[in-house]
Parts: C-alpha cells; sequence; structure tokens
C-alpha cells in the first residue's frame, strides 16, 4: 500500500515539474523571444502599425476609417465629410454596443450573395452617391467611371486601402473643398500610391489615412 502511494506520489511530483517546466518554457520564455525579435526587426508592425500625426497615434495603417461630419438632429447615419478623401463603404457587421466610449463599427463581411436584392439596391444608392459627390462645377463623375471598391465592402468592411482609381475621381472634389488645384491634389495622391506587393502580389493602393494626413499638411501649408 505504501510502495503504491509512493509510486503515486513521485507520478504527481513528475506531472507538476512537467508542468511547471512547459508553461516557463511556452508561457513565459517563448512569448519573450517572440516579443523581443519582432520588437527588434518589426517594431512597426509588432506595435499595430501605428500611423502618428503631431506626435499622437491617429490610427493604423491596417484599419480604415471614417470621415464624417458630426450628426445632426434626427440623423441616423452621418454625412461624409466631402473636404476629405473617402474609404471604402463600411458595412460590418453592426455597430459597437458594448463599450460605447468609442464610436466603432465591428468588422465582417456583409455576407450577401451579388444576386440579393438589398445588396443591389445598396450599390446603387452607393455609386449615385459617389457621382453626386464627387461631381464639380467643371468636373463631371460618369457613372462608368466609378469603380468596385466606391460602392462595396470589403470582407473586413474594414479596408483601409482604396483603389488609385477610386483616389483619382475624388481628387475634383477634394482640390475644390480644400482651395487647392486639381495638380497638387493629384500629385499628392501619385505620391501615396503603392504598387504590387513584391510587384506581383495584390494590387495598387492608396491608404486613405496617410493620405488625408497629407492632405492636412498641405492644406496648412498652402
Amino acid at each position: 500500500m505504501n510502495h503504491s502511494v509512493s509510486n503515486t506520489a513521485r507520478l504527481l511530483g513528475a506531472g507538476l515539474r512537467a508542468l511547471l517546466v512547459l508553461t516557463l518554457v511556452t508561457g513565459v520564455l517563448y512569448p519573450l523571444a517572440v516579443t523581443g525579435i519582432a520588437q527588434g526587426l518589426f517594431p512597426g508592425k509588432a506595435n499595430g502599425s501605428e500611423i502618428r500625426a503631431d506626435g499622437k497615434v491617429v490610427g493604423s495603417s491596417l484599419i480604415g476609417q471614417a470621415y464624417d461630419l458630426p450628426l445632426k438632429k434626427g440623423q441616423e447615419t452621418p454625412a461624409p465629410d466631402l473636404k476629405w478623401f473617402q474609404g471604402r463603404p463600411q458595412n460590418g457587421l453592426g455597430s459597437n454596443s458594448v463599450n460605447t466610449q468609442y464610436r466603432l463599427i465591428l468588422s465582417g463581411a456583409t455576407n450577401r450573395s451579388g444576386d440579393n436584392p438589398e445588396l443591389i439596391q445598396w450599390v446603387k444608392e452607393a455609386k449615385a452617391a459617389v457621382v453626386k459627390d464627387n461631381s464639380t462645377a467643371g468636373y463631371r463623375v460618369r457613372p462608368s467611371q466609378v469603380p468596385a471598391d466606391a460602392v462595396t465592402s470589403s470582407g473586413s468592411g474594414l479596408d483601409p486601402d482604396i483603389s488609385p482609381e477610386y483616389a483619382a475621381l475624388q481628387v475634383h472634389r477634394v482640390a475644390e473643398r480644400n482651395g487647392l488645384s486639381v495638380r497638387q491634389v493629384r500629385e499628392l495622391v501619385e505620391a501615396h500610391t503603392e504598387g504590387r506587393t513584391l510587384g506581383f502580389i495584390g494590387e495598387p493602393r492608396v491608404d486613405v489615412l496617410e493620405l488625408n494626413i497629407a492632405l492636412r499638411d498641405l492644406v496648412g501649408g498652402s
């Protein structure tokens, strides 16, 4: 009986030591090593790909933001602030209802098929709004100019990038609203257009937050 108890105690002791060693290796040493390597080699990505302006973190290059006017009384959906470049539609899974200190939308796709009547109506309304909002006294946007990313959300619903075509479509409106020349704004877009990763992965893109920060700096300096 005593021999059996002794064996059980030894097994428990061995199991406890194994647990402590594995906890130390996988729960402390490995995370510290990975964190240290990431901070040493890729500090920007390790810290969330933060974008700073005026010494403050204003967002991430990985997450899209809305550029809207404050809600007016009786409004359910804010109107876009048309002095800024606009990103893709943010048709996510709903609104943040837990931490209401922040006005967030939840990430996610609409999960509607291409022939869904509601999605078709959204796209029609979005296209009409893009044409109306981006047409100026001297420049008329045609429906055929509106690219797909201007009227559809991404899989996450929070894509930070737009296509160069959508950015170019907004140039005249942004120039007019900010008292800039079309040439100035077009050059700004060209300077913030990224090509395909490694030359063949993905599509050319423009990060809207970075572009709007540069726009603000241009307006402030002009």
